[in-house]
């Protein structure tokens, strides 16, 4: 079982993805794909007169602010057009894919965060409001309906609460918790860039291997952007039972192959003798 993250930036070769997965799908190869939507979102946020905000924790993470109205904008990018999108992708290569956002068949249960400590300039400040949360629980068994069905899920969030509230969730955790739910052999984060990279963006420093007892070092001296939080869930994955994490580069020919040849960043878990 591999599973995949594909983020939502500008450079993202999200076709490449799709002709690389449909090729593994013919192949007999299982996969579930997890997409973002960033950049999309950001420019429907600003025609729609409801700007972007972003809020920076106070460990150094940085995540959207989710009022009700953003949350709308959300769903309708990410569960509407880009899903719907990667879906009509691969059934045109003939492959039976599947579109689900973390709130059908509550795919991915989370717990609303109740209070941010954010950095806002020089003061810390206390954020209630918010509707965001992290995923608690994964519906394995609507997966491995599908999966052993012959179809091939493309999820999204946001995910749903246990009253029914849809929250947002981070993507990159999303798949990690996923990875780890249905037993995958391997989870593969695509973004932007080639890794992680000793000196950014030189990207002949790029670091290719780490075990996971490395990646909070590694993560404090060279991490840049969200490349902290796809560290967090590369950590997150193979803590639970994933063999192998690979931070890959989206924007080439081949990206899903590449990754699974080795290209890009690889996180394992510690061996013996690092437990």
């Amino acid at each position: 079982m591999l599973v995949v993250k594909v983020g939502g930036a500008e450079d993202v070769n999200t076709d490449a993805v799709c002709a690389d997965l449909a090729e593994l799908a013919r192949a007999e190869s299982r996969w579930i794909l997890v997409h973002g939507g960033s950049a999309e979102t950001n420019r429907v946020a600003e025609r729609l007169g409801h700007p972007p905000r972003f809020l920076t924790s106070v460990s150094g993470y940085t995540s959207r602010y989710t009022d009700p109205r953003t949350l709308e904008i959300f769903q309708m990018v990410y569960c509407g057009k880009i899903n719907k999108g990667i879906v009509g992708r691969l059934q045109a290569e003939g492959i039976d894919a599947v579109g689900l956002s973390g709130m059908d068949g509550r795919l991915l249960q989370a717990r609303r965060k109740r209070a941010l400590k954010v950095r806002e300039g020089n003061r810390t400040l206390i954020v209630r409001d918010d509707l965001s949360g992290r995923v608690e629980r994964v519906n394995a068994r609507l997966l491995s309906l599908l999966v052993e069905g012959g179809f091939y899920p493309v999820v999204c969030p946001p995910a749903i609460d246990a009253a029914g509230q849809g929250l947002n969730v981070d993507g990159d955790r999303a798949a990690a918790r996923i990875a780890a739910a249905v037993e995958a052999e391997t989870l593969i984060i695509l973004s932007d860039v080639a890794g992680l990279l000793r000196d950014f963006p030189d990207e002949t420093t790029r670091i290719r291997e780490l075990r996971a007892g490395q990646v909070p070092e590694a993560a404090e001296k060279y991490a840049r952007g969200r490349m902290r939080i796809k560290l967090l869930g590369a950590c997150e994955a193979v803590e639970a039972g994933v063999g192998r994490v690979v931070l890959g580069d989206s924007r080439i020919e081949h990206p899903v192959r590449a990754a699974l040849e080795g290209q890009g960043t690889t996180i394992r878990p510690d061996g013996p003798e690092e437990r």
